[in-house]
């Protein structure tokens, strides 16, 4: 096949680029060009690193594997339709993942699109720890975790589409980190001792924004004030560091209020909830079912699936009832519904209860 593959200047990307060609397939290297701005951030982040340097890596590893190089600059298109809104929520006191924007509409999306007005390929292929396969009972396209549950990368990718998964592959879903680090190494490729890009941006958000410190209340949910902030963005649900504040016990982030400008906090015990809504469902395994059924369920990136059961309702919309009480449930972030390690569907984090 004739395969263009999405290259980071990393050594997960150059490696599914080294495995597709040594495949026998004809392969394309690309890179997205982000951001336009001021550098303000340390290497190894998603927005606002040193361009210059990952675009340099990534034509050295197309260079050492021998296939031609493209530069698709999505700046403008990335300011406008992720950064803009993920600004725009988070100064709201919402906590929206802008990976998940940046996978659905850029990088699997105009990324693709406008690499093929100069160029013809059959597939995409990126370097994401997961898996695409095809069901033919279903007859629908399945995403599933990778082999490593700790370097699994669905949940940044449950907005994909049918269409989209018809033409995407992963070639790294059946490998570990370590086994491609050791691929990397072994096959000489030219980045195989570089530092995985771990974080969207490394920094203070307030610079991100570039927006002036906003002093507010720091209040419990009975209204008495605890303590001050300068700005509700600093915060998210759930968080115990950076509060200042002296009390009998830890006290976490339970609520944020955009329209006093007012943090609340609460003990502990506070945090849990029993369930959540979510909105925007995107139907992946399953084709957007009636009844209730049981699945699990991650609320983060980073959290353990959890045991829940699932009730579809009208408007595109899902009630998620946990069977166990469940801790700072973060409204616009990602929900995302599994059987074993096979995604049934996503959605974005409405309220909890």
């Amino acid at each position: 096949m004739r395969i263009l593959v999405g290259v980071s200047g990393g050594v997960d990307s150059a490696c599914a680029l080294h495995m597709l060609k040594n495949q026998g397939n004809s392969v394309i290297g690309a890179i997205m060009k982000i951001y336009n701005g001021e550098v303000k951030t340390l290497a190894n982040s998603c927005y606002g690193t040193n361009k210059e340097q990952e675009i340099n890596d990534a034509q050295k590893i197309c260079k050492f594997v021998n296939c031609d190089f493209h530069l698709i600059d999505l700046a403008y298109e990335y300011d406008n339709i992720v950064f803009q809104k993920f600004k725009k929520l988070y100064l709201e006191g919402l906590t929206p993942n802008p990976c998940v924007l940046c996978n659905k509409f850029i990088k699997f999306g105009l990324f693709v699109k406008k690499a093929r007005e100069i160029v013809d390929f059959d597939k995409f292929a990126t370097g994401h720890y997961a898996k695409n396969e095809f069901n033919p009972i279903t007859g629908r396209y399945e995403l599933k975790k990778g082999k490593n549950p700790k370097k699994d990368q669905t949940y940044f990718l449950y907005k994909l589409t049918q269409e989209e998964l018809k033409n995407i592959i992963f070639p790294l879903g059946n490998f570990d980190k370590e086994e491609i680090r050791h691929y990397a190494i072994k096959n000489n490729i030219p980045t195989a001792q570089k530092k995985d890009s771990q974080d969207f941006y490394k920094g203070d958000y307030s610079e991100l924004f570039d927006i002036e410190k906003n002093k507010g209340e720091i209040k419990d949910r009975f209204g008495n004030i605890l303590g001050y902030h300068e700005g509700i963005f600093n915060y998210t649900i759930g968080q115990r560091k950076g509060l200042k504040i002296a009390y009998s016990e830890p006290l976490y982030v339970i609520g944020i209020n955009k329209s006093d400008n007012s943090i609340i906090v609460g003990t502990k015990e506070e945090t849990y909830c029993r369930g959540l809504f979510a909105n925007d469902i995107n139907w992946v395994a399953l084709d957007n079912p009636k009844k209730p059924f049981e699945a699990s369920a991650k609320i983060r990136s980073t959290s353990s699936n959890l045991d829940v059961v699932v009730y579809p309702l009208d408007n595109n919309r899902l009630k998620v009832e946990f069977k166990q009480k469940v801790s700072s449930i973060a409204p616009s972030q990602a929900v995302v519904l599994y059987h074993n390690d096979t995604v049934i569907a996503g959605g974005t984090i409405e309220s909890s209860f």
